[in-house]
C-alpha cells in the first residue's frame, strides 16, 4: 500500500537543495540517525526561521548542565502531548526511548501525562512542562516551591519553561503544515539497532 499522505501540506525542501549551512548542519543530523528529520524538510522552505529554530533548540536542548538530556526529551514528550502533537510525540518520543532506554516510557507520558507513574523528580518535571504548556497563565509560586521541593534548581524551571515554550510553539508549526513522522521514529528505542 501506498502512502499519499505527504510529509507537509506546504511542501518540503530536501537536504541536497538547501542553503550550504543548513545542509551541512542538517547532513550531520542525517548521518547520525541515517535519515533526515521530516521537521527540518518542512522549515527550510523558510531558511531564516529554521536557522533560529535550530539555535534555540540546540540552546536548550545540546546542554550539558542542569536538566539531563533525557529529561529534556521528558519535557517535549509531555508538552507535545498535551497539545496533541502527533509528529513531536512521535519523534521526541523515540529519542526519550533511546536516552533512557525505556521502551515504554514515552507511550505512556504521552498518552497520560498526568497520572503516568514517574519518580518525584520526574513528576515535578512534567507537572511543571504542563501547566506551562497549557495554562501558563494561572503559573503560580506554589508550583514552583513544588518543583524545588523536589529538587529542582531556578536553572532547571528555567530549561523546564524555555523548552515547553519552545516545542509549544513546535507542535502548532506541526499542526499548521501537517506534518508528517518519519517511520523511522516509530522504532527507534524498541528495537536492538
Amino acid at each position: 500500500m501506498t502512502d499519499t499522505h505527504p510529509v507537509s501540506r506546504f511542501g518540503v525542501v530536501e537536504l541536497d537543495d538547501m542553503p550550504d549551512d543548513l545542509r551541512e548542519r542538517i547532513g550531520a543530523v542525517a548521518e547520525k540517525s541515517g535519515f533526515v528529520p521530516n521537521v527540518f524538510k518542512a522549515l527550510a522552505r523558510r531558511p531564516r526561521e529554521l536557522r533560529a529554530f535550530l539555535d534555540y533548540h540546540d540552546a536548550l536542548m545540546d546542554s550539558d548542565e542542569g536538566l539531563s538530556k533525557a529529561e529534556r526529551e521528558l519535557v517535549v514528550v509531555a508538552t507535545s502531548g498535551a497539545n496533541h502533537c502527533t509528529y513531536c510525540v512521535v519523534a521526541h518520543g523515540a529519542i526519550l526511548r533511546v536516552r533512557t532506554k525505556d521502551t515504554e516510557i514515552a507511550d505512556r507520558v504521552a498518552t497520560n501525562p498526568y497520572g503516568v507513574e514517574l519518580s518525584p523528580r520526574e513528576r515535578a518535571i512534567v507537572d511543571l512542562a504542563l501547566i506551562v504548556a497549557t495554562d501558563s497563565s494561572s503559573l503560580t509560586e506554589a508550583e514552583l516551591d513544588d518543583a524545588r521541593a523536589a529538587g529542582l534548581t531556578d536553572e532547571e524551571i528555567w530549561d523546564i519553561g524555555a523548552i515547553t515554550a519552545l516545542f509549544a510553539m513546535s507542535n502548532r508549526l506541526a499542526h499548521l503544515t501537517a506534518l508528517r513522522p518519519n517511520p523511522e521514529f516509530f522504532l527507534m528505542g524498541r528495537l536492538p539497532r
